[in-house]
């Protein structure tokens, strides 16, 4: 019999932001994505290969995806310490993360916790 695999945090999409940037995606990003998703969810201390928090902005984080020369990033936050909230996602195509994309989401998580 197999043991379930315990979560610790539980992923919800806000909106459709990130389904916009996923169904964007090809059959070996999505696999990639949902396998990096898999670990946020069930690994009790995510490596920050995986997940970061942003400096200076006032809780963003972001799920990381790599799969080959290509990066792809995930902004989400935490929602009463437990929830993975997905907001928007694009590739990566320079050292830094634009900060036009972390405006975006911290635009997004206003608007969440204004709604909430």
């Amino acid at each position: 019999m197999e043991t379930e695999r315990k979560k610790h945090r539980n992923i919800k999409y806000y909106k459709n932001y990130f389904q916009i940037f996923f169904n964007q995606q090809s059959k070996k990003v999505k696999e990639k994505i949902i396998w990096t998703f898999d670990l946020v969810e069930h690994l009790e201390r995510v490596p920050e290969t995986y997940l970061k928090h942003i400096e200076n902005s006032n809780g963003l984080y972001e799920i990381r995806v790599q799969l080959s020369s290509n990066i792809f990033r995930v902004f989400c936050f935490f929602d009463q310490g437990q929830l993975v909230v997905l907001v928007n996602g694009f590739q990566k195509k320079s050292h830094k993360t634009p900060r036009k994309e972390i405006e975006k989401a911290l635009k997004i998580k206003e608007d969440y916790e204004i709604e909430k």
